[in-house]
């Protein structure tokens, strides 16, 4: 029995001119008990979806119905989760729990309200946090207030809003297995936006795709078995048969290629040397020990005394590798990027570039953060000449726009190179930040979490960019990342690094897949699981912030 009903409805915003169709035609039952889940790019209409689930919008044509009955407004049989807390910060965690229910039963007793705060606490493990105030929880913790005061309104249908995408992916994991629990326990209609796809197959009974157009795109019906291990799931056929069709299908939908251009890159070489097309995509990556980290060590002074943060990372590096640098917080994979990029002092041991000890900044080596750091009053085009006036100084202007027009194009951006930042998405701003690190041809380029603020569709398409860029190059690259399918995808070698303090490497994995890589065609690769398997399981080893004894360099090696 369905429970809510859209019956061709369509929302858009603004009139004449100015109108923006969001929704379109949309035809959806979301059945009694079941756990559905919507799934789409940004800017694809799902939180409006949401909202008119919830009765905080109203269609502009087409029906809503709740049991047969319009939907008028928000009602407390349809809890909302939202992506942000909205915790009132000067309440408790009982008393945020309790607020709801004062609003949705005037008339309850103390007593049964103070019950029901407990149970759902208790639900979502918070007992021991009781009493603690927003401000002294972790987002994680946050979060599950925000679940408990949901379902202490005791709604029929629990409405989720991205409601993990502000968490970092242990607790978004953690925080996931919670809500499923909850969601068979309490017999609950859960109906999830989420962007990611493996967030959506652990929960999901049925996935329909939201396509950027704003209508309904295919259905996937979801027959595995419940609980739905994550390890688990990387050796069942089901799972992989079932994430490779939805991520074909978002693909094909929602990334069309982006990175043909007109332009030449000009024959100009950068005050650091290399390019004439960046000499013929470094030819046969030659260069031995073109990086070399040797015995590297971070130590900061505390009042307790030094404190060490990495100890004894020893890496060496070929001219033209992409190396992947992976590890749970706190491990010091940006402390180590940092130091290679000069902006960090070594505190022992060295790094040496193309021969050369690196020391404070250099152009050379092109560093992209996980925020682009943009100028926001300057174009794209502009952000981008920043870097490339200093490292050309023997161009000409001619030469300098082309370089510049050359990455903007690549990355996506021919038709926006005039928009300035502060106009753009934080996807179309990382898009600057990537085309202005190879746009100064470093010898080295260094990524930090570049894509860690996007949700995971926007970050697939960047990925391909960047794959599809780097491919042009082959310049020496180290990514720093937590996601395992991002490590895979990008490097020839994923470095995994131990828990910190005293972080140091743990293990090496060489990928062997062929280049160049997408992701739907490393998805049916036979070795792609086997090579996931093998981080996952370093990752686990060291998940609850464990310390297993890191094996000896020459294991590292052997393997």
């Amino acid at each position: 029995m369905s429970i809510l009903k859209f019956e061709n409805v369509s929302k858009s915003f603004g009139e004449g001119t100015a109108k923006t169709d969001v929704l379109k035609n949309i035809d959806l039952e979301v059945q009694e008990g079941e756990f559905l889940v919507l799934l789409g790019f940004s800017g694809s209409g799902k939180t409006t979806l949401i909202n008119l689930m919830a009765g905080l919008e109203k269609p502009s044509a087409g029906n809503v119905t709740f049991k047969g009955k319009p939907i008028s407004g928000p009602g407390p049989e349809r809890g909302v989760i939202f992506q942000s807390y909205s915790l009132m910060p000067w309440l408790t965690v009982n008393g945020n729990v309790r607020l709801a229910l004062d609003s949705v039963f005037p008339k309850m007793s103390k007593a049964e309200k103070e019950a029901k705060v407990d149970h759902y606490i208790k639900m979502v493990g918070l007992s021991h946090a009781a009493t603690r105030r927003p401000a002294e929880l972790s987002g994680g913790m946050r979060q599950r207030v925000n679940v408990a005061r949901a379902l202490a309104m005791n709604p029929e249908v629990l409405l989720l809003d991205e409601p993990l995408s502000a968490l970092d992916a242990l607790t978004r994991a953690n925080l996931a297995d919670e809500i499923e629990a909850i969601w068979q326990a309490e017999k609950k209609t859960c109906v999830l936006i989420t962007n990611d796809v493996d967030e959506a197959i652990i929960l999901a009974d049925r996935i329909i795709a939201l396509n950027p157009d704003g209508t309904l795109g295919q259905e996937f019906k979801v027959d595995i078995p419940r609980r739905r291990d994550r390890i688990e799931m990387n050796h069942h056929d089901g799972f992989k048969k079932l994430r490779a069709e939805v991520t074909k299908y978002l693909m094909d939908v929602g990334i069309a290629a982006k990175t043909e251009g007109t332009k030449v890159l000009p024959d100009v070489t950068p005050i650091h040397g290399v390019p004439a097309a960046v000499k013929d995509a470094q030819k046969g990556m030659i260069d031995y020990n073109f990086l070399d980290f040797s015995k590297l060590h971070k130590i900061y002074p505390t009042p307790k005394g030094p404190l060490t943060v990495v100890e004894d990372f020893d890496l060496k590096i070929q001219r033209g590798e992409f190396i992947s640098l992976i590890g749970h917080s706190g491990c010091g994979k940006s402390t180590v990027l940092t130091m290679a990029a000069g902006l960090n002092e070594i505190s022992k041991g060295g790094i040496r570039l193309d021969g050369r000890h690196v020391e404070g900044a250099d152009p050379e080596r092109a560093v992209v953060f996980q925020s682009p750091n943009l100028f926001p009053w300057l174009s794209a085009k502009e952000n981008v000449a920043i870097g490339v006036n200093k490292v050309y100084p023997k161009a000409s202007m001619a030469e300098r726009q082309d370089v510049i027009e050359y990455y903007l194009e690549r990355v996506g951006l021919g038709d926006a190179m005039d928009r300035p930042a502060h106009s753009m998405s934080n996807g179309m701003k990382q898009r600057v930040g990537i085309a202005r690190a190879f746009a100064l041809s470093p010898k080295l380029l260094l990524l930090d979490e570049p894509f860690g603020m996007l949700d995971s569709l926007t970050r697939w398409e960047l990925q391909e960019v960047l794959m599809e860029v780097w491919d042009r190059t082959k310049v020496t690259a180290i990514c720093v990342t937590h996601d395992v399918d991002e490590a895979i995808l990008l490097a020839d070698r994923v470095v995994m690094m131990t828990n910190g303090p005293q972080a140091t490497i743990g293990k090496i994995v060489d990928v062997d897949l062929p280049r160049p890589r997408t992701r739907k065609a490393l998805l049916e690769h036979p070795d792609y699981y086997r090579y996931r398997q093998d981080v996952l399981d370093f990752l686990e080893e060291y998940e609850h912030g464990a310390k297993p004894k890191a094996k000896p360099a020459k294991a590292i090696a052997a393997e």
